[in-house]
């Protein structure tokens, strides 16, 4: 529907913006693939919602701080 309200002008930034979204999202995809070490495949990172792969980063991210904290090693 949102398409046909809109002029061609308009029609290229929407496009834009939701290309933007998609890399966004399979840049979020692969980093958490990346960090997970194959606890969680590609394919499935796509399947998350956006708050589940927020709370899975924000995991990530705190026991990277814990790590480097304690001083064990993380990679």
């Amino acid at each position: 529907m949102k398409l046909l309200t809109l002029d061609a002008p308009g029609i290229d930034e929407y496009v834009d913006k939701l290309e933007n979204e998609v890399h966004d999202i399979k840049s979020e995809a692969m980093n958490l693939t990346w960090i997970m070490r194959g606890g969680i495949q590609y394919n499935d990172t796509l399947n998350l919602s956006k708050s589940e792969r927020l709370i899975i980063a924000n995991i990530s991210k705190s026991n990277m701080e814990t790590t480097k904290k304690t001083g064990l090693p993380f990679f």
